[in-house]
């Protein structure tokens, strides 16, 4: 099969490319500071190619690259707390599956937009929770990422803020983040397939992009200690705010 077999119909060699390299500038940011390839490859490449095969094609690369992880969090999380907030991913993850499956592509891309800016915000806040454990609140925020991750692949910033501001070991936060994760792309992966968005064309395309954004992530980890976390941690969000602008449908006419 030729590389052009690999691409979906009705993206061009050019448009292939473009996803690419937005795959490895995503998986740099992922692989150097943890966070961001979602809020940076959402917004540019829903500009290209359809919401719903984008976020299917982040889906499957992702769920392909945490999988040896978590094994090793399984052991280190704390697994009954990391349990209630998945109860919030298996009623969130499908209402945000449902939403993206049946909304128009233009409106995804403004949800996604608006969403991506919100948890910039969030980010850029350094907000944490450091409030009492509750069950309800545990939910919510589970819910409120799933949700996310359901339409946009986008769940990361109210798990990560929640679980970095416990009074808990960072290397149990890192895990409890991990098996969540591990969890809602789970959810995510039933959710999609059920619902027709996990297509042979996102399953080809993820032969090209996949290795693309792994060697991102790859170039990123080699760039941790080279350089100062916290200008690195401001060009991503830089990134991000770029992606979210780039990205909205308003400029279609003007950037595309």
């Amino acid at each position: 099969m030729s590389l052009e077999g690999f691409i979906p119909a009705g993206i061009s060699l050019n448009a292939a490319i473009a996803i690419c390299v937005i795959a490895f500038v995503s998986g740099t940011a992922r692989g150097f500071s943890g966070f961001g390839s979602a809020l940076i490859f959402m917004p540019l490449a829903s500009s290209i190619a359809a919401p719903r095969l984008v976020a299917a094609l982040l889906l499957i690369i992702d769920f392909i690259a945490a999988a040896p992880l978590i094994p090793n969090a399984w052991k280190q999380a704390d697994r009954k707390a990391t349990a209630i907030m998945v109860l919030g991913a298996f009623v969130g993850v499908p209402i945000g599956t449902y939403f993206l499956s049946r909304l128009e592509p233009v409106t995804t891309r403004w949800i996604i937009s608006a969403f991506v800016f919100a948890l910039l915000l969030l980010l850029l806040s350094g907000w944490r929770y450091r409030g009492k454990d509750h069950t309800s609140i545990s939910i919510g925020i589970g819910g409120l990422s799933g949700f996310c991750s359901g339409l946009a692949q986008t769940g990361g910033p109210p798990i990560v803020g929640y679980w970095l501001g416990r009074p808990i070991a960072s290397v149990t936060a890192r895990a409890n983040i991990l098996l969540f994760f591990g969890a809602s792309d789970f959810f995510s992966v039933v959710s999609y397939a059920l619902t027709g968005l996990i297509t042979a064309d996102a399953i080809k395309f993820s032969f090209i992009v996949g290795p693309v954004y792994g060697i991102g992530v790859w170039f990123g980890a080699l760039l941790f200690g080279r350089a100062s976390e916290a200008l690195f941690r401001a060009i991503c969000y830089a990134l991000i705010a770029a992606a979210v602008i780039f990205g909205l449908p308003a400029l279609d006419g003007v950037l595309r």
